[in-house]
């Protein structure tokens, strides 16, 4: 894997850059576990929030940024380019819990308005398109583009489509989408371009909820056909 380039993101946090989506996941995964298991430089941080190619980790404000970006420098140590990030940590450094094991069960009703150009698409039947959907396990990687949105990898490599050509002004609550690698479901009526296959009737984004949002990051989802 290519060294993580650990860039300045303000007086209380460091950016780290990666390659690979793999590698982010593996190294957030390895990242919070420093922090639950308090290891030194982790025991002020805040938030660590990954992206496409980066993990932004957020100290308090009685943090030492430098023993951060010590600690978090050997990532470099391990192979995160591999698939699985439960692997050996550093010999100063063993997180005893590497990923959440809570696994959340979605239904979806696959009524999508998109369903059958995905299996034209894919060169699938629109009922082998529904089994990859609901055939694999799906994992939280990160959240973006409205609160509760969370970008879920992992799935079945035939479903890979790209994005509409125009995307639509509005697309339903609870949609349940594709786009290139990654699926999701539309936590709230939004404009959207991702291929729509289907919908549920699961809240993914509620502020009466503690945490809000069900799909946090390190989640396994499960897709399953409502009956």
């Amino acid at each position: 894997m290519s060294r993580p380039q650990l860039l300045p993101a303000g007086e209380h946090a460091v950016l780290v850059e990666l390659a690979s989506l793999t590698e982010v996941l593996a190294a957030a995964a390895w990242i919070r576990s420093a922090v639950a298991d308090h290891h030194p430089g982790f025991t002020e941080v805040l938030d660590v929030v990954p992206a496409a190619r980066t993990v932004l980790v957020t100290l308090g404000e009685r943090g030492d940024l430098q023993q951060l970006r010590s600690g978090i420098g050997q990532l470099s140590r391990l192979d995160l380019a591999t698939p699985d990030p439960r692997q050996p940590a550093p010999s100063q450094l063993t997180p005893s819990q590497l990923t959440p094991s809570t696994t959340v069960e979605i239904p979806v009703h696959y009524d999508g308005p998109d369903l059958a150009e995905v299996a034209t698409q894919t060169g699938l039947s629109e009922a082998e398109v529904i089994d990859a959907h609901t055939g694999t396990s799906w994992q939280a990687a990160f959240g973006g583009f409205a609160p509760g949105f969370s970008y879920l990898v992992g799935g079945d490599q035939r479903l890979q489509v790209p994005r509409r050509a125009e995307p639509r002004t509005s697309v339903p609550a609870g949609a349940v989408a594709l786009a290139g690698e990654f699926s999701a479901i539309y936590p709230r009526s939004s404009p959207g371009g991702w291929q729509l296959i289907g919908h549920t009737d699961t809240q993914v984004w509620d502020l009466a909820r503690e945490p809000a949002a069900l799909l946090e990051p390190g989640v396994t989802v499960r897709f399953r056909r409502a009956r």
